[in-house]
């Protein structure tokens, strides 16, 4: 058994980890805002004094309209908060799984292999950058075992509605409402269904690996996910654009999952249908 911590404990992925840990006898601190503060010195001190054995790094802001709003913070909460983190590693030799996500901007070739350049397009997206290469940093000077997932977009029951998936089942399922409005129909994005990514997780306690990209392989657009939705709950509703498409929007975007499949022996076993299918009916 491992004393694991999981900081962002209570998000949509934190919660699907600590279920998935505590179901194979490990032993979970979990740390969340009514624990405090992640950016501050002490943050962590109890886990310096007692110790703990490997850690998934979850927490911090990750809505990226927010992020345009209050830059400041993003950086703040998503760098300094992994820095603490890290300093926590130092200190007690605990392995550190690093979260990272929305690094490689628009796209130089499909599908994004680790090699494709890192380039940041919101303020999210610098603050992962900068967070994902000061972990890299401390990984080579402090010799930390590290595992970086960058995982593209995922989704599953119990995500926030404020994230694309969530918020179109509410609109189709909403009687109140008489047609399906989006942004934009066009971007299509790499969806990875929570129960595989919490599959990777998995692999990396206890030992270093690398840098990983996780997803499908494949990308699927908005007015695809409209579709199948509207299928699959068997509800006659219109949908359309409204035209007003996000700044530096990115149209299509997937990854190349090859170095994951060879070195970690991970896949993806959910289909995008059987996904869409376990949001609908787990709502």
């Amino acid at each position: 058994m491992s004393k694991i911590l999981v900081t962002g404990s209570s998000g949509f992925i934190g919660q699907a980890l600590v279920k998935r840990l505590t179901g194979s006898g490990h032993l979970v601190y979990e740390f969340d805002l009514p624990d405090g503060d992640v950016t501050l010195p002490d943050a962590f001190d109890y886990y310096t004094k007692h110790g703990v054995d490997h850690i998934f790094h979850l927490a911090g802001k990750t809505f990226v309209p927010e992020s345009w709003e209050h830059p400041a913070e993003f950086f703040r909460v998503n760098v300094m908060g992994t820095i603490r983190v890290l300093e926590l590693c130092r200190k007690t030799g605990a392995g550190l799984t690093y979260i990272s996500s929305y690094l490689y901007g628009e796209p130089d070739y499909l599908p994004i292999d680790e090699k494709h350049p890192v380039k940041s397009y919101n303020p999210y997206s610098q603050s992962k950058v900068m967070a994902d290469s000061t972990c890299q940093f401390y990984a080579r000077q402090y010799k930390l075992p590290l595992t970086i997932f960058r995982p593209f977009n995922a989704y599953g029951p119990g995500q926030s509605p404020r994230f694309l998936i969530p918020e179109i089942i509410a609109k189709v399922m909403d009687p109140k409402i008489p047609a399906v409005e989006v942004m934009d129909l066009r971007p299509r994005r790499d969806y990875l269904y929570i129960d595989d990514l919490v599959d990777a997780l998995m692999i990396s306690i206890g030992k270093p690996h690398g840098i990983y990209n996780l997803g499908s392989g494949c990308s699927i657009s908005v007015e695809e996910v409209i579709r199948l939705v509207l299928k699959h709950t068997g509800i006659n509703k219109p949908f359309h654009s409204l035209a007003k498409p996000r700044p530096n929007e990115i149209y299509d975007l997937y990854s190349d999952i090859g170095k994951a499949r060879r070195e970690l022996g991970w896949s993806p076993k959910t289909s995008f249908e059987i996904g869409i299918g376990s949001c609908i009916d787990l709502q």
